[in-house]
């Protein structure tokens, strides 16, 4: 996958998103990423949901622009949900009223 312009990998010790702020067009190398798990929900079609399990280091708005030009469509994310990271998962997480209760000043 090569991440996008906008992103926080380095090009010659510079993030690329600020190079890409000033006007420049960086060369970013290829990655190699894995997607474990892609699955896709087409019951909204023209909607499409899917749900990914991939490797540090996935770009997603990269995965929708390349998954829409494999269909020769386009596509474009209207939402990210990140349900994990590691060994956080959402069904564990608490509500912010929750954590301020648990927490107070």
């Amino acid at each position: 996958q090569v991440p996008p312009q906008y992103s926080a990998v380095k090009v010659n010790g510079q993030r690329a998103y600020k190079a890409a702020r000033n006007g420049e067009v960086v060369e970013i190398k290829s990655r190699i990423i894995e997607i474990k798990v892609f699955e896709v929900d087409t019951s909204a079609f023209p909607q499409i949901d899917f749900r990914v399990v991939c490797s540090k280091g996935t770009y997603i708005r990269t995965l929708v622009s390349d998954f829409g030009k494999m269909l020769d469509s386009g596509a474009y994310m209207s939402g990210l949900r990140r349900t994990r990271i590691g060994e956080f998962h959402v069904d564990n997480a608490i509500t912010i009223e929750e954590f301020v209760s648990q927490n107070p000043r």
